[in-house]
């Protein structure tokens, strides 16, 4: 009876520890990370799993913020190198705007595993930009020129394209 009970006891645990995976959200980032994900089923990419790899989405106030060394977002990896947290600077919250932009920039690291496109360029993913206005200005070029340009993306129409090769789908022949 001992021994039934410890069992039981053991896989309620388990079941209890794996079945309630959770990620914290700053609600400050919530809408945001809304809007992006209305923008991935747009674009048919899936999130709901990689979401689930993540322990946070926050707004810190532990990244840099001095002259010529300022960390408006970044996201953190775990020993193994896979994205654990989205972390956004507090400074963002100073301008809707400059948040947003910042969110979705780190968003599309984890999501769209994007790497920055260039060192300077107003662009989404771009290291750094001169203005977040301009990029604001142009937003829905830009969400589009992020997303069709992602790794995520671009390999679901490669594999879109393979599957629906006239050569992919003869199959195998048996003699």
């Amino acid at each position: 009876m001992k021994t039934s009970l410890f069992w039981l006891a053991l896989l309620f645990s388990v079941l209890i520890s794996y079945g309630q995976k959770s990620v914290d959200i700053d609600g400050r980032l919530q809408p945001l990370l809304n809007e992006f994900f209305a923008e991935c089923d747009k674009y048919g990419i899936e999130y709901h799993e990689k979401l689930f790899q993540l322990k946070n989405i926050d707004i810190t106030n532990s990244l840099p913020l001095e002259e010529n060394n300022t960390v408006m977002g970044m996201v953190t990896r775990d020993e193994n190198g896979n994205i654990e947290n989205i972390l956004v600077n507090w400074v963002t919250l100073v301008d809707p705007e400059i948040l947003k932009v910042v969110a979705f920039h780190e968003f599309a690291h984890h999501f769209l595993d994007h790497k920055h496109t260039c060192p300077d360029c107003n662009e989404i993913m771009a290291v750094n930009n001169s203005s977040y206005f301009d990029v604001i200005r142009d937003w829905e070029n830009q969400l589009e020129h992020m997303f069709k340009t992602s790794p995520v993306y671009l390999k679901m129409q490669q594999d879109l394209t393979n599957s629906s090769s006239p050569i992919a789908n003869l199959g195998t022949f048996n003699d």
